[in-house]
This record gives C-alpha cells, structure tokens and sequence, in this order.
C-alpha cells in the first residue's frame, strides 16, 4: 500500500512509541490536566490551561501520525520540536532557578523523550532544510549521547535516594538493597557507554530493558493492586520511558552489540 493511510513503521520500538504517545494524550484530554512526562509546570506560566490542551493534542495526533506513510515526517518533525523546546525552555531554565530532584529528574525524563522523538525525525526526515543539523547519521549520534546523558543522573538518584529506590524493590526479590545498588550501577554505566559510544547498541538495548523490568516487575503489580495518583504517575513515566529507551536501541538495529566507534 502507498497511501496516506498505510502503516509506516521502522521497528518495534517505533509502534510501541507511537502508541504510547496516543494513550498520553488521550489521557491529557480525558484527565484535562497535564499528563505524567510534562510536571512540573509552573502554576503561574501565562496560558497554562491552554498548554495542557496543547500538551495532549501535540503527542496524541503525533502519535497517530506516526503510523500514517504519508504524515510519519511531519508528525516526527512537531514532536522532536515540540520535546525540545519543552527541554530547552522549561526544564533548563528550571534547574538553573532551582537545581533540586523535581526540576534535574524531570529534565532527565524529558530528555529521554526528546531523543525518542530525535531518533525518529532523524529516520523520516528526508531532505530536510529547517533542522539539518538533526538528520542523518549525525543527527542519529546527537540523539543517542542525549538518551546516554540522561541515564546517569537516572542511575546516581539510585545512591542518592537509597532508601525510595529499595523500598521500589519488590518484597519476593532477595537482596533489595543489592538490586538498589546494581540498577544505579548500571544505568550509569549504560548511560557513559552510549556517550562514548563504546559497545552503545548492547548498552542501549539492556537500558531499555531494564527500564521495561522495572515497569513489569515494580508498577504493574502497584496499578493491578489500586494505585495512588503518585504510584499511578510513576508508572506511566516508567512506561513511557521504556518506549523511549526501545527507540533508541532500535537505532541501533543495524549494528552487532560488540561494535566499537
């Protein structure tokens, strides 16, 4: 099929991305407030009620897009643009006013995203004038270093919230706080991998595991049970980071696990 209605899909990750963009803003619509990946927002940021309308719209019509043939580009291009200027507006300019855990693990969850959404423009952009420096294998690169970037803070907030990070263990597992110690370990080890691109492609794909373990393992069993608002958000955000984690290691879907640069 070559219509504007064929599926378009470049990989797993790619599809489960998408989809998980539909279900955020679905989710934004249906709640009218902002969903889990866009807080902290300031409650005194002018247009703020219009943002959170505009914060579900963008991903859900994003998201459908990205399983059309035709529309793939240009719903890639509104996402990766609308991530960044979400990062480079909001979540900078906020740990610069106040570098506290809120503003730096939101700039984390953020940037994750961002190289998501980086990931897929830089697939389905084509000749692309606006955002060049974005494209290609360059653009594919930049993209990986942000995802690699924003797993180490993800693995130190592990030693530094000790305690959080071991009660998030489940009870049946032995050696809790070995569990705590191992996934801050090697978040960060996957992260600095990435970065400098040493054996990336078997870093990326065990970060986007873990992630999805986590999601499995830790907040299911909460949302089966009945969650909070808390425990609800933070298994969303855990989800939506696995599906960003996937898109990343999926770029690297050409390459053998043991490559070096």
């Amino acid at each position: 099929m070559t219509d504007g209605r064929a599926v378009r899909l470049a990989s797993p990750g790619h599809a489960v991305f998408a989809a998980t963009l539909v279900a955020l803003g679905l989710m934004g619509l249906v709640t009218r407030d902002f969903s889990p990946i866009w807080p902290p927002v300031p409650e005194g940021m002018p247009g703020r009620a219009a943002l959170v309308y505009l914060c579900a719209l963008v991903p859900l019509l994003c998201g459908v897009g990205l399983f059309l043939r035709r529309p793939a580009a240009a719903a890639s291009r509104v996402l990766f643009g609308y991530f960044l200027l979400w990062l480079l507006l909001l979540r900078v300019p906020g740990m610069v006013v106040s570098f506290t855990v809120d503003h730096w693990w939101a700039a984390c969850q953020t940037a994750a995203m961002t190289a998501a959404a980086w990931v897929l423009f830089a697939w389905f952009a084509g000749d692309e004038r606006l955002f060049r420096f974005a494209t290609g294998d360059r653009g594919l690169r930049d993209a990986r270093r942000l995802y690699g970037l924003a797993l180490i803070p993800f693995g130190l907030a592990h030693f530094l919230y000790l305690q959080p990070t071991i009660d998030d263990v489940p009870a049946w597992m032995p050696g809790r706080v070995a569990w705590a110690y191992l996934t801050g370990v090697t978040f960060i080890a996957a992260g600095v991998a990435i970065v400098a691109g040493v054996r990336a492609s078997l870093a990326a794909a065990l970060s986007a595991l873990q992630m999805g373990l986590f999601t499995l393992l830790v907040w299911v069993p909460v949302v089966l049970a009945g969650p909070n608002p808390f425990q609800w958000s933070e298994f969303v955000v855990s989800w939506a980071l696995t599906a960003a984690g996937w898109v990343v290691a999926d770029s690297y879907r050409n390459r053998p696990w043991t490559s070096r640069p």
